[in-house]
């Protein structure tokens, strides 16, 4: 009875309003004016014609076609590798053309940096705090990422020291070049003290508009042990925003992909263009000893690890092709960074020991800048015909061991040690310019090798903890494979234009379809063996 009360007093105050006749004598300005509606001339609606048949069926009709053509039978890596060939052939044939194009592969990597704080710190945290309450576990994750990540630097300065007592690619080249560049450099010096403070940052905003991974990985673990220590509603609702986070910073890393190619090749035309192809000719003994040295620990070193740990060799090449191409091409670790963790996640890597080990690596498992280190401090001293005796080298070797700890959070680093270890050890200055006119093509392999190493540490510290394609690992792998299933169900249908409907309930998104109402997850032994199917409809009673 009362609701009909209500509903008849609505209506009534409703006609009462429709019942108000406006003219213009009741308006202090007058009546507002009608836009009336006309037709445009023929002649604009005949060269409108015109324009949309040449758009249509000239223009943008032939390059759609073509598009998607290629799409459906192509992925990132071939447009990465043909966007390499196009950037060198612009950058060796156009040179001017290809240095004026660095801003575009400079942005690139500044769209990469956008989002590796958001998203190291929500996978992080929803990777710790998410799989249970125990602190002291993140403590001995710690304590063997670190160790096996001396291990790993060691056997790379080891390898760079042994090869160029080997190759020897310092005999014969006749030093020059300017030496003030050397001395400031040489004179930035890398302290423990500095490494504490990129580790612990003043504050996470610091960190995270200074883009110090480290620090914000310090940050995010302890961030999440105080969310383990914290009451269950408060846990909750702090996982659910960094969850959420963490799906829609893998949407925009996704996105930003899409422009990989442009900003890749851009990057090696600007690279040719400033240096030209005829540098290789001049110091082209210390770049092939370099990528031979660089072949060789990954052969004799880093393999061996993943036959002693069970590492799936062949999906492991596979799964960090990827990863390692971007790192090659853009010379910059930073722009593989979130695509080597997505590919990590989906090889058998939870996401709590994922977002943990690979930006960890990032300072602590450079093992193609070691290497590298290795290798141009013995070209200098053989540049300047010093003949270093064994104790010195391993001086050298340990020496390097320390302060190569934390580079990838200065600018430049690898030259700042080089620098450091050639005025410590009294060798000569003007090798490091020599090796700076070629810096950026070297910097290719061992930013590549600094990838492909992080990537197996993960996959490592995942077999010693036991968690690679575990339970845990399962379950998120199932909830990812739903989910990229659903969203391409609800593409399908947008392009198709069916309408879909989208409810909220205890805060979890649920998508009805007709079709999908009864999905069933087949989750076979295997998960190579991954299904999903609808179900047998069900009969009307």
């Amino acid at each position: 009875m009362l609701n009909k009360l209500i509903d008849k007093f609505t209506k009534k105050k409703s006609s009462e309003n429709n019942d108000i006749q406006l003219d213009e004598s009741s308006l202090p300005y007058g009546m507002p004016p009608v836009e009336e509606s006309r037709p445009y001339p023929a002649y604009v609606r005949k060269l409108a014609s015109i324009g949309g048949f040449v758009w249509n069926r000239l223009l943008f009709g032939p390059f759609a076609v073509v598009w998607r053509f290629f799409s459906a039978r192509t992925n990132l890596t071939f447009w990465i590798l043909a966007s390499m060939v196009i950037g060198i052939l612009i950058g060796n044939f156009a040179p001017d053309v290809g240095a004026q194009l660095q801003p575009l592969g400079d942005a690139f990597i500044r769209m990469i940096t956008i989002v590796e704080t958001p998203l190291i710190f929500s996978t992080l945290v929803v990777g710790i705090a998410g799989h249970g309450d125990d602190v002291g576990k993140i403590g001995k994750l710690a304590i063997k990422t670190i160790i096996y990540f001396e291990i790993a630097t060691t056997f790379a300065l080891a390898v760079g020291l042994i090869m160029a007592n080997i190759i020897r690619p310092g005999d014969g080249v006749v030093l020059f070049g300017d030496t003030s560049e050397v001395d400031k450099l040489a004179e930035t010096s890398i302290t423990w003290y500095g490494e504490l403070e990129m580790i612990i940052p003043h504050n996470f905003f610091v960190a995270a508009v200074d883009n110090q991974i480290l620090g914000v990985v310090f940050c995010a673990a302890m961030f999440s042990c105080a969310m383990m220590k914290a009451d269950k509603k408060s846990k909750e609702f702090m996982l659910r925003v960094n969850d959420s986070m963490s799906m829609i910073m893998f949407k925009f890393v996704a996105l930003i992909m899409n422009y990989a190619p442009i900003g890749i090749g851009a990057s090696l035309a600007a690279a040719v263009g400033k240096n030209g192809i005829d540098i290789l000719a001049n110091l082209g003994k210390l770049i092939g000893s370099l990528y031979a040295s660089l072949a060789i620990f990954v052969f004799v070193v880093l393999v061996p690890i993943m036959f002693l740990t069970r590492v799936p060799i062949k999906g492991f090449f596979k799964a960090v092709g990827q990863p390692w191409l971007i790192a090659f091409s853009s010379a910059s670790s930073e722009s593989a960074l979130p695509r080597a963790m997505q590919n990590m996640r989906e090889f058998g890597c939870t996401n709590a020991l994922t977002a943990f080990v690979i930006p960890c690596g990032y300072s602590f498992n450079l093992d193609g800048t070691t290497l590298y280190l290795a290798l141009a401090s013995i070209f200098a001293a053989q540049a300047g015909g010093i003949e270093l005796p064994l104790a010195t080298q391993l001086s050298i070797l340990g020496t390097l061991m320390l302060s190569s700890k934390g580079v990838a959070a200065i600018p430049r680093a690898s030259l700042i040690i080089l620098a450091g270890t050639v005025t410590q050890y009294g060798l000569p200055y003007e090798a490091i310019p020599m090796i700076m006119g070629v810096d950026a093509i070297m910097d290719m392999g061992r930013t590549s090798i600094n990838v492909f190493g992080n990537c197996l540490g993960c996959c490592v510290m995942s077999r010693l903890e036991g968690s690679f394609r575990g339970q845990d690992w399962r379950e998120e792998e199932i909830d990812r494979r739903r989910l990229a299933i659903l969203e391409a169900e609800k593409n399908k249908r947008t392009s198709d234009g069916v309408s879909e409907e989208v409810s909220f309930d205890d805060g979890e998104k649920q998508t009805h379809h007709q079709e999908l109402d009864n999905v069933v997850v087949h989750d076979a032994e295997s998960m190579n063996s991954f299904e999903i199917t609808p179900a047998h409809p069900q009969k009307k009673q």
